[in-house]
């Protein structure tokens, strides 16, 4: 059977093309060997009930692994009674447990309480050869389960006694596995309307595991790929380009490469890429991007910390106890930036965000642009300046009476929503998160095999103007590009700089800039 890339469930290397992740494996080990207790806390989709499987495999010669979920069993949370029956029933079905294991574990045990429960669990490790690790995928699923928080709880007690009984009167080590860490969780106590945080597995270390994928990683993968396909393709330059859009996420790199496979014709090139990507973001039964969209509209404080991120160049200061920025990082759609500051996690998401920001904004008649894009194209290939001339000429006639604040603030976003629709479907467009500084925003434009760099920033001055335009032209260097855009909003009272937009040579890069005159009232 051939290999594939697999995007749904767990991956197998011996069915699937997956990025080596023995590194990972090895720092989670240490953990274990250590007896420490941890829980893999990562948003959906990002690996781990693969890491889980293939930890079980490595860690089998050592340890007595128990791998069981809770994910399905309401049943079983009736009682203590029936939560200790159903647990003894999941541990007899643990894989590569033998038969003795197997008959302890269906044994008609007389337990009705947690406390009989804690017996049975010491009873067992004390009887075993090798020490006994315990894990626990999805556990997030029952952790609004008062039972399950006390069986947390009575395997804390049991941790907290082990330099007195022993390290083999429970469990050498515990592993949760679920998108919130379950020590931060908010829990019922009393009743349903007295909450507060509890910490029924404040025993945990801190788990910091990188679970994203290298670009060395992804390479890797792609050369077993190479190796079976022969396409040619430069196997570092995929790496390097999957990397960057996705930042590692790993459900958004097999689902890269499973659409240039199946879908585009094995088209290995970065155009390639991006329209894998064009494809997952408008993929309306993609649960990854579909949840993202759907907690923008739960969490309303989440969705403006992102808006403020993306449209209007917020540097908001990291503190994951701040619950939106908590829930941005839970949900893997935000991260801590060198700088200590919230960012989107990577360019996919990023994009997303941006069309879910601009499509809302559209929905309002004040915002809505619906440009043919036959004017702006000619032979397949794009008109940049004649798109920033006809944007210049539109904004200036019909925001006569927007202020200086709103332009400031949403002049990004009508460029966003005046381009959207000429590229539609065709090109491929993004946000350069490093340029994201001196009000500063660098958009990078894929249409017909050509790029395209576009600045914003709002007026300061001359000595600001042509730091804009040296900035511009060193980031087209970068890129390789011999042509740069630069697009300005003045807000000055009077036309004292240039009305028609011109070309500049600047450090051997042609930078062609329109500067927008926002009449002030």
């Amino acid at each position: 059977m051939a290999k594939r890339f697999n995007t749904t469930g767990s991956c197998n290397p011996q069915r699937h093309y997956m990025v080596n992740i023995d590194d990972k494996l090895a720092k989670i080990e240490e953990l274990i060997n250590e007896g420490l207790y941890f829980t893999i806390n990562r948003a959906r989709q990002f690996g781990k009930t693969t890491t889980m499987k293939m930890l079980l495999g490595k860690l089998s010669y050592s340890y007595q692994v128990y791998q069981i979920s809770f994910e399905t069993d309401a049943d079983m949370f009736s009682s203590q009674e029936d939560f200790c029956r159903g647990l003894f029933l999941k541990l007899s079905k643990a894989p590569y447990i033998s038969q003795d294991q197997i008959d302890f574990w269906k044994r008609s045990h007389d337990c009705k309480t947690f406390e009989n429960l804690s017996d049975v669990i010491s009873e067992f490790c004390n009887s075993q050869d090798k020490p006994v690790v315990l894990m626990i995928d999805e556990v997030d699923k029952s952790t609004d389960n008062q039972l399950f928080l006390h069986f947390l709880g009575m395997l804390r007690n049991k941790y907290l006694d082990r330099d007195t009984n022993g390290m083999d009167s429970t469990f050498h080590s515990v592993i949760l596995a679920g998108v919130y860490d379950v020590k931060n969780l908010k829990l019922k106590i009393r009743n349903d309307e007295e909450k507060k945080y509890n910490s029924p597995w404040n025993i945990a270390v801190r788990f910091n595991v990188d679970m994203t994928l290298s670009a060395e990683g992804i390479k890797g993968m792609l050369d077993e790929y190479e190796s079976d396909y022969h396409t040619g393709m430069d196997t570092k330059l995929i790496a390097d380009e999957i990397r960057r859009m996705t930042s590692g996420y790993p459900f958004l790199v097999s689902y890269i490469c499973s659409l240039i496979h199946e879908e585009f014709s094995g088209n290995w090139s970065v155009e390639g890429i991006h329209d894998a990507i064009k494809t997952i973001i408008k993929d309306k039964y993609n649960t990854l991007m579909s949840d993202m969209t759907k907690n923008l509209e739960i969490y309303p404080d989440f969705k403006t910390m992102m808006k403020d991120i993306l449209l209007y160049d917020a540097e908001i200061m990291y503190d994951p106890n701040v619950p939106a920025i908590d829930l941005a990082t839970t949900f893997s759609v935000a991260k801590e930036d060198a700088n200590g500051h919230v960012m989107v996690h990577n360019l996919v998401f990023e994009q997303k965000l941006y069309n879910y920001f601009i499509s809302e904004a559209s929905l309002r008649r004040d915002l809505n642009y619906s440009e043919n894009r036959s004017k702006y194209v000619k032979d397949g290939r794009l008109n940049m300046p004649l798109v920033i001339e006809r944007f210049k000429d539109l904004l200036e006639a019909e925001n006569k009476s927007c202020d200086e604040e709103f332009l400031e603030k949403q002049g990004r976003l009508l460029f966003l929503c005046f381009l959207k629709p000429i590229i539609n479907g065709t090109g491929f467009y993004y946000v350069e998160p490093q340029t994201r500084n001196d009000g500063r925003m660098d958009i990078v434009v894929s249409y017909g095999g050509e790029e395209f760099i576009i600045e914003l920033k709002v007026w300061r001055g001359m000595k600001y103007e042509a730091k804009g335009e040296i900035q511009v032209s060193e980031y087209a260097n970068v890129r390789g590009l011999k042509k740069a855009y630069l697009i300005t909003f003045s807000f000055l009272k009077e036309k004292v700089v240039q009305v028609e937009p011109e070309w500049k040579t600047v450090n051997g890069v042609d930078v062609y800039e329109g500067i927008i005159w926002a009449k002030r009232q």
